[in-house]
């Protein structure tokens, strides 16, 4: 059997932590059930800059154009606010990004019916939850030329741009994810005052003859970021670009009753993949063992789905945490029970114990 290539990027603040419980959950997977994965390790982010004098060493960037898969834990915090631009922890994910091609950004938002009293909304609202918000990565405002400020530093420029390839490519991935699901698509863009949407609900809209099954809308992001609030159970799949998709994957992710709770892959056309939580590092709470490692544990089993197509070992990842959730236990992000909050490394143990 051909060895299955992991490298670990812990990174800063909470990440190392959450990214510690994810480790040991794939390593005792690994070790039961023989999924011949080979784990290294290397640095990314602000501790990396301390070390190298930038956010993605050549070395970090070499082993993950080697790997079949990344596990990131989080990047960034205060002690690197002050850095030019291009020095910056975050600019480490746009590298990886782009190096790698990682041009498609699964997001599922999945409330638990065992946490429906964590969400914002009320629960009848919540309730079953379960929607996928798909973003394009590689392209869009945060990758457009020219940028930068004026001469006089009295302006500051970004360009948003999109191929027609690029919405193609997205447009593919994401009717292929409604199809699995409940065949709804919607597509969201601002078409209405931007030329590049207009040519992005061109090419959707083209793109949906292709697939006659599914159900395909369109919704200007300012209502989407509505309606996310107001009836996120009318949503199964949300396709958008890359600043969109930034911002309403956040708002999706307080309907699930924390930032903690939500994993997400990047994928290029390999299906080499790079997984994290969705949230920061959290360097207010960062040592103190309380940040929610589940994310970190769920990135796991979408690597183990997406990049390695081993659904029983993805599967049984999700069917443990539910199995902890169903007891009552939580970490101290979520409400419930003061008496059953873990930390973050009794959350992983946990969960494992649901593995065993």
């Amino acid at each position: 059997m051909k060895s299955r290539e992991v490298l670990f990027l812990p990174g800063d603040g909470i990440g190392p932590e959450v990214s510690n419980e994810a480790r040991k959950v794939l390593e005792y997977l690994n070790d039961a059930q023989d999924l011949g994965i080979n784990i290294s390790q290397s640095v990314v982010g602000g501790c990396a800059y301390e070390e190298f004098g930038k956010p993605l060493p050549e070395a970090t960037l070499e082993a993950a154009k080697k790997s079949d898969a990344i596990l990131l834990g989080a990047v960034g915090g205060p002690a690197w606010d002050n850095l030019q631009y291009d020095l910056r922890p975050e600019r480490a994910l746009l590298g990886l990004r782009s190096e790698l091609d990682l041009f498609a950004n699964l997001r599922p938002a999945i409330l638990s019916k065992y946490l429906s009293d964590s969400s914002s909304l009320k629960s009848e609202k919540v309730l079953d939850l379960d929607l996928l918000i798909i973003r394009e990565l590689t392209g869009g405002i945060y990758f457009g030329e020219p940028r930068g400020t004026s001469d006089s530093n009295q302006s500051a420029f970004n360009t948003m741009v999109y191929s027609r390839d690029e919405i193609e490519r997205i447009g593919r991935v994401a009717f292929e994810a409604a199809q699995k699901r409940n065949k709804h698509l919607c597509s969201v863009d601002k078409a209405n005052v931007l030329e590049v949407s207009v040519l992005w609900r061109e090419v959707i809209s083209k793109l949906a003859s292709e697939y006659p099954d599914v159900h395909l809308s369109h919704m200007l992001v300012d209502n989407a970021a509505m309606q996310l609030v107001r009836e996120p159970k009318q949503f199964d799949v949300i396709v958008t670009g890359n600043l969109f998709g930034d911002i309403l994957s956040d708002i999706a992710a307080m309907l699930t009753g924390s930032i903690g709770m939500l994993p997400s892959a990047s994928l290029n056309s390999k299906n080499q993949g790079l997984y994290e939580p969705v949230h920061g590092s959290a360097p207010d709470i960062s040592g103190k063992g309380l940040a929610n490692p589940i994310a970190a544990i769920l990135s796991v089993a979408m690597m183990l789905k997406y990049s390695f197509s081993l659904n029983k070992a993805s599967s049984a990842i999700e069917n443990a945490i539910q199995e902890v959730l169903s007891e009552g236990y939580i970490t101290h992000d979520l409400e419930g029970d003061d008496n059953k909050k873990l930390s973050t490394s009794d959350m992983g143990n946990k969960i494992i114990e649901k593995l065993i």
